[in-house]
């Protein structure tokens, strides 16, 4: 299986502390070893890098962890191929526009008999993630011609992951840039981070970092990922067929799978 990360704050911030973590999961530590990516947003506009290499060994993946790009919502991927071959097309995240936004996405799992909906939204690659993007962007751009409310918003992706949750493992993101929604099927964490800031101490790399000397009282940044990037935090976990919309680092919808 693949592993995410994402991240929603309320200021821009950066990730490679998180990044530092789950990078060593990518081939050096976990099988997730073809290909990673990963989505920055900052205002309208979307950074992605990409790289059909094992992760921890990226000269790539080694910019994105020592150069700290600020960004309020943030999509990850390291790649264990399952469906699709390695290469640079089936790498997540993948994106597209709609409504005159940049939308990106990321999935962890595998679907058996799976056909996704037509539309003017088609796959690149070979990957069932893709296909499930593309099913979901056809599915909102055939209901609305311009974006609705959260609240329905949130309503009409739960209800279009519901059948998908039943053909097997549907972890996924998918961002706009403004809010990052988010859906377990199996596994799936995340923590808040809010004043008082303490040190967190990554559970793959012996690397420790003390919030409270880079953020200000008022900054709110909640980190998603298939499992625990640190060691002396307390994570909580999804339920399965769990979905939360996050904004500014906050949960804003939440709701399960019906």
């Amino acid at each position: 299986m693949c592993e995410l990360l994402g991240m929603s704050a309320n200021v821009p911030t950066d990730i490679c502390f998180s990044f530092a973590g789950l990078m060593r999961r990518g081939g050096e530590i976990g099988p997730h070893k073809d290909g990673w990516g990963v989505a920055f947003y900052e205002g309208k506009g979307l950074r992605c890098f990409h790289d059909s290499s094992p992760c921890h060994s990226s000269a790539i993946a080694r910019l994105i962890e020592q150069y700290p790009i600020k960004s309020e919502n943030v999509i990850c991927h390291i790649r264990q191929a399952n469906v699709g071959g390695v290469s640079l097309a089936n790498t997540h995240p993948f994106t597209r526009e709609l409504w005159g936004q940049y939308w990106a996405f990321a999935h962890n799992g595998q679907l058996a008999g799976f056909t996704p909906s037509t539309g003017p939204y088609t796959a690149v690659g070979d990957t069932d993630s893709e296909r499930i993007f593309c099913h979901l962007l056809n599915t909102l751009a055939s209901h609305y011609d311009a974006p609705p409310s959260l609240n329905e918003l949130a309503q009409n992706l739960s209800e279009c992951c519901a059948p998908l949750s039943k053909l097997g493992v549907c972890n996924l993101m998918i961002s706009n840039g403004e809010w990052l929604f988010t859906l377990c099927t199996s596994k799936l964490h995340w923590i808040t981070r809010r004043a008082p800031f303490g040190p967190a101490q990554l559970s793959d790399l012996e690397l420790e970092v003390d919030f409270q000397q880079h953020t200000t009282a008022n900054d709110v940044v909640t980190v998603i990922a298939t499992e625990p990037l640190t060691s002396n935090e307390e994570w909580a976990a999804y339920q399965q067929g769990e979905w939360r919309l996050w904004c500014k680092g906050e949960t804003v919808l939440h709701g399960q799978l019906s």
